[in-house]
């Protein structure tokens, strides 16, 4: 309908719906400061929308239900169900279509929004953190394309967002975006295709946290790369410097300050990263001490292409390698190399591994002292390597390679785990010996910054996100099979449609 003036709609049914999951599935454009009304949620042959909001003038609204209204007896959704009106003189009729995709993962997310915002004399890059969008639709729970309709021609921002909060607005914190850089201008029949990734955001930490009696954890947002720019972390007793270790939180977003045991009601800590600075006085309270304890990371079978790694529960300061041993199963004595991460808290081994070999590595008392000057005891620990014929060998042959350098990583069949990377600047020949057997997925990113790692985009700086290429299919590697693959970067992955859960009913 035109000329709309109400602030109620009664929509009337042939049979008895239900509205299941409205809450999710209704998607209204342009989206209301303030929700309307929609009774009943019992089964009836009506449904009523009461509207809150104000209405704009000339402006055509509509209400995608989804799914959302199902026939009460058999729940059979009445698809994509719109009502479309407008308080102006006609219905927006232009439409704009696309398809989104994550910038990493091999899957994008389920319910993801796709917003435009008018670009007039009043808009700024903000508006997405702040206001609602013009137009909204949302990819729901399968899709992953996306169509845009009853528009009016202008000029747009066109944004995707995977909304945590369910407040069409953008919150770097929760929500991935993806966002084409220039303009829109509608009518238009591009198909866009619209990336999606979790911005990096800037550095900044939370009030420290005493966890021990020689210890302080302290957060920060966001996953950070320390690999090239680390924090200086200053811990002080009355404007007196204190010696003091700053190491990652395993598993966390924290970093560990490590100090050694002091009697003090209140200490201070002074946090300097690139641009950012911070100061804390907190008080300290008397607490049971961290102690040296050893594990390793490989037990009993140990892969050839494996790190032999053992973790410290404290730093680690000093190492004697006279004092350790790795024989083999005949007793003779097998060189070894050691490195420690001193911000990872580890200690790794390399060494030849010969197949179907035993080792044994000892540590006598005195071979790694921490932070606080306590020494391990005798530690022991046995490895066994199996027969190379028990591995599988993959051969890589990039084609269409656009540019260098390249990452080019395997990992596991839903592409969440790196098993195995390569990084080439000019090499495109590819060679991973020695796989444990089973299906990978392939994964190529153009490393146009050159700092080894995959990038995500930032909206503000209208960056996209580095190029990430998956191979079309997964690649069986199996034992004492030699496998050699043509990997093509200008061919694009398309993702198979998620299998759907269906009830098997009697």
């Amino acid at each position: 309908s035109t000329e709309f003036k109400g602030n109620t709609i009664k929509l009337t049914f042939d049979e008895y719906v239900k509205l299941k999951n409205a809450n999710k599935q209704l998607i209204i454009s342009p989206p209301m400061k303030h929700e309307p009304l929609i009774t009943p949620t019992t089964a009836s042959k009506f449904i009523n929308i009461k509207i809150i909001d104000t209405l704009q003038p000339n402006t055509t609204y509509s209400f995608n239900f989804g799914q959302s209204i199902t026939d009460n007896n058999e729940g059979n959704p009445y698809n994509q169900f719109k009502y479309i009106f407008s308080t102006g003189t006609y219905i927006d009729s232009l439409a704009l279509g696309g398809k989104i995709k994550d910038a990493y993962d091999k899957q994008a997310d389920s319910f993801v929004s796709v917003m435009l915002y008018e670009i007039n004399d009043s808009y700024k890059d903000s508006i997405v953190y702040k206001e609602n969008p013009r137009y909204i639709t949302n990819t729901l729970d399968s899709l992953k394309t996306f169509r845009l309709e009853n528009l009016k021609a202008g000029k747009y921002l066109l944004v995707a967002l995977k909304d945590k909060g369910n407040n069409n607005k953008f919150n770097p914190k929760d929500d991935k975006i993806g966002f084409i850089k220039h303009p829109i201008t509608i009518p238009n029949d591009t198909i866009y295709e619209l990336e999606l990734f979790k911005e990096v955001l800037p550095f900044k930490t939370h009030k420290p946290t005493q966890v021990s009696g020689n210890r302080l954890v302290v957060g920060y947002d966001g996953k950070q790369d320390f690999k090239n720019s680390k924090p200086k972390i200053v811990l002080k007793k009355n404007g007196e410097t204190l010696p003091s270790i700053v190491t990652q939180f395993p598993k966390k977003d924290s970093l560990q300050i490590w100090y050694k045991p002091l009697k003090a009601d209140s200490l201070s800590i002074e946090i300097n990263k690139d641009s950012y600075k911070k100061n804390y006085t907190f008080k300290i309270k008397d607490q049971k001490k961290d102690t040296l304890r050893i594990s390793a990371l490989q037990n009993g079978i140990i892969h050839f292409r494996d790190r032999f790694t053992l973790e410290s529960a404290t730093p680690l300061v000093h190492f004697d390698e006279s004092k350790i041993k790795l024989i083999n199963k005949d007793s003779v004595a097998v060189p070894f190399k050691t490195a420690y991460d001193d911000f990872n808290q580890q200690l790794f081994f390399d060494f030849k591994k010969e197949p179907s070999e035993k080792y044994t590595f000892t540590l006598l008392p005195g071979a790694l002292t921490d932070f606080y000057e306590k020494v391990n005891d005798t530690l022991e620990y046995n490895l066994t390597t199996r027969n190379t014929a028990d591995y599988g060998n993959l051969t890589l042959n990039l084609q269409n390679v656009k540019r260098f350098p390249v990452i080019i990583e395997l990992t596991d069949k839903k592409g969440e785990k790196v098993l195995a990377s390569e990084y080439t600047e000019g090499n495109t020949k590819i060679e991973f010996n020695l796989l444990e057997p089973t299906l990978f997925t392939l994964r190529a990113i153009y490393d146009d910054n050159k700092n080894k790692q995959y990038d995500p985009g930032n909206f503000l700086e209208k960056r996209y996100a580095e190029e990430v290429i998956y191979f079309s299919k997964e690649v069986d590697v199996r034992a004492n099979w030699d496998v050699d693959q043509a990997f093509d970067l200008s061919i694009p992955y398309t993702p198979e449609p998620e299998k759907k859960k269906t009830d098997k009913k009697k």
